[in-house]
């Protein structure tokens, strides 16, 4: 059974709570009111009810209780003994026991007096069985209360133990207490484990997790272990014992080499060798913590000899320092090295395998020729390992070169470009618009072009070559300017109000000749009639516009002058056709003034006699209306 699955456990409610929410439910849910003049068999029907509906509400929250409360045989054998650890597997089957019993007890009882029931004679003999049968159910789960309880308390703990996961790659920590173990787990995961310099900080098993090889690896902190028998181990001890049996882990087993932990090295290696047989087949690592106060090196030779012999054995010793994190990521990357390749190796020992294999096929090239055709390695890559191997310092980051300069310091970016020419680093980016390249529009001779054309104006204007035309271009403007003025002067003087007719033709042409003479122009006889005449034209079409305007539309269709008919009469042969066609208008509009909605304008007529008003009694006749 996963943890997700003891998380999700039902609330064990205590007897009385049990006893209070299955009463009201009752309460609730069937009939309270039964009256002495009903009918016998349906009195005997409601309390009948009711002590089958009690039952069911009992035997439901019963049966769920067994159901969710894992069965020590379905689960993984790590789970169960850790379930025996902490709650004795004898107390746990025995408690699920007797709440399956309550559940059959209650079931009887029901029984029993539903069939004595069916032979009651009044409404007190019904009554009076049927409060036995709610009494009794009340007193079975009332002698259930100390199973309840004890139930309640292990589902609590179980759902707040960190179980790990056993078929997942899985790191364990061991070793005697206060050398190191916490601090290990929280450097290479992101559990936060409680780290005390007192011994049996950690009381139970803590769960990290972590990243290596694309996997998903846990790590699991035990508690720590005594060197003494197993009898005599206390509940934290067994914790670490099966976690240790039943996991399949690599082994982290962590020494203390200053002796801190109050425990010396020879004791720390009696105590490996005394749990050993429950390291069988799996890979073993020592961690040879707190290096950083006191190396290997340093020890006696007696104390020497102790990680000599264990690395004869085949058991890798690490220094580690949590503090400093010394050789921390080299422990994590050995033991995970060796669990995979234990791994690998049991599968190929099994049967399994054979199974895979077989439907595997490797392929290896024949030699085409006897030429050797060794590895080509790119030069790059050969020049980086020989600087790697000589040791040359690494290039200045941007970061590092700002520290060192200051306020001096200026990115340049351009440095860094790879490019074939070294000295186009620094070029100008070319501007390109609409497509095309600025630069090949640039004349590089310009500005001295623009210089010499410079030199030559000033030497135009010295001799004077621009006076004459600037002079006489200036006095052109102003004559034309004058001519505007006396224009719109005129237009001004003809809206002020009327004039004798012809007086504006003539005033306008003389205007118009002296303005020509004095601009040097000669009017001829030929030229004053051609201006005539279209002074004459433009007059007689402003003068019928005027007229068509100011004559009604009725008397110009009466007078035939209208060249267009009008629209409600165009396309009709005669009078008599005229009229059909506006009564047959008039036909066409009236459905839809029919569908006109009434307005703010329109007359209401308020309702007289009210609903409300003749409610009451009423005689036959339809009541749709209502």
């Amino acid at each position: 059974m996963a943890h997700d699955d003891l998380e999700k456990i039902t609330v064990v409610p205590s007897a009385k709570d049990f006893i209070d929410l299955t009463s009201s439910k009752t309460q609730r849910k069937t009939p309270t009111v039964i009256h002495k003049h009903y009918q016998i068999h349906r009195i005997r029907h409601s309390y009948r009810r009711k002590v089958k509906f009690t039952q069911q509400n009992y035997h439901g929250r019963l049966s769920q209780i067994v159901t969710d409360f894992p069965k020590l045989d379905d689960i993984h054998p790590f789970c169960a003994d850790l379930m025996h650890i902490l709650y004795d597997k004898d107390h746990y089957q025995l408690a699920l026991g007797q709440i399956n019993i309550a559940k059959s007890s209650v079931g009887n009882v029901a029984e029993d007096h539903v069939r004595l029931m069916k032979s009651g004679d009044s409404l007190y003999r019904c009554q009076q069985l049927k409060r036995a049968a709610l009494g009794r159910m009340c007193t079975v789960i009332q002698w259930q209360r100390h199973s309840l309880e004890y139930l309640e308390q292990g589902r609590q703990h179980l759902s707040r133990l960190p179980t790990p996961d056993p078929n997942a790659s899985t790191l364990l920590l061991c070793g005697y207490p206060n050398v190191g173990k916490s601090s290990f787990i929280n450097k290479v995961t992101r559990a936060d484990v409680d780290v005390q310099p007192d011994a049996f900080t950690t009381k139970s098993l803590f769960v990290g997790h972590m990243d290596y090889k694309y996997l998903r690896w846990q790590v699991v902190d035990t508690p720590g272990i005594l060197d003494h028998p197993l009898e005599d181990r206390n509940t934290i001890e067994m914790q670490a014992l099966t976690a240790r049996a039943h996991l399949r882990t690599a082994v982290l087993y962590v020494m203390d080499l200053t002796e801190q932990c109050g425990h010396g090295l020879k004791e720390q290696l009696e105590l490996s060798q005394n749990i050993r047989p429950l390291f069988i087949n799996k890979p073993l690592i020592i961690a040879a913590n707190k290096c950083d106060v006191k190396r290997i090196a340093e020890l006696s030779e007696d104390d020497q000899k102790i990680f000599v012999d264990l690395q004869a054995e085949g058991f890798p010793v690490i220094e580690t320092s949590t503090l400093t994190e010394e050789g921390v990521i080299k422990v994590k990357t050995e033991a995970c090295d060796r669990l995979l390749a234990h791994r690998v190796e049991t599968k190929m020992k099994g049967n399994k395998v054979n199974d895979v294999l077989n439907r595997l096929h490797l392929a290896v090239p024949n030699k085409r020729d006897d030429k050797e055709r060794p590895p080509s390695i790119p030069e790059g890559v050969v020049a980086h390992k020989r600087r790697m191997e000589i040791g040359e310092p690494k290039k200045k980051r941007e970061r590092d070169l700002e520290r060192e300069m200051g306020d001096d310091y200026i990115l340049d970016l351009q440095k860094y470009w790879d490019l074939m020419n070294s000295s186009e680093k620094y070029d100008k980016i070319p501007e390109i618009w609409e497509g095309h390249n600025v630069a090949d529009y640039i004349d590089p001779a310009i500005m001295k072009k623009w210089e010499e054309l410079g030199k030559e104006e000033e030497l135009r204007t010295a001799a004077g070559e621009y006076d004459s035309e600037s002079e006489s271009e200036v006095e052109e403007m102003m004559e034309i300017r004058q001519l505007k003025l006396k224009i719109l002067q005129s237009k001004e003087k003809d809206t002020q109000g009327p004039r004798m007719p012809g007086t504006a033709k003539k005033l306008q042409l003389t205007v118009l000749e002296n303005e020509m003479r004095s601009l040097g122009v000669d009017l001829d006889d030929k030229d004053r009639a051609h201006y005539a005449v279209q002074a004459r034209k433009s007059r007689s079409v402003t003068r019928k516009r005027k007229r068509e305007e100011s004559v009604p539309p009725s008397s110009v269709a009466q007078s035939g002058s209208c060249p267009r008919p009008p629209r409600d009469v165009s396309g009709l042969r005669d009078v008599k056709m005229v009229e059909k066609t506006k009564t047959m208008m008039k036909n066409a509009q009236k459905k839809m003034n029919h569908l006109g909605k009434k307005g703010e304008a329109d007359r209401h007529v308020f309702d007289m006699k009210p609903k409300h008003l003749l409610s009451g009694k009423r005689k036959a006749g339809k009541k749709d209306r209502r």
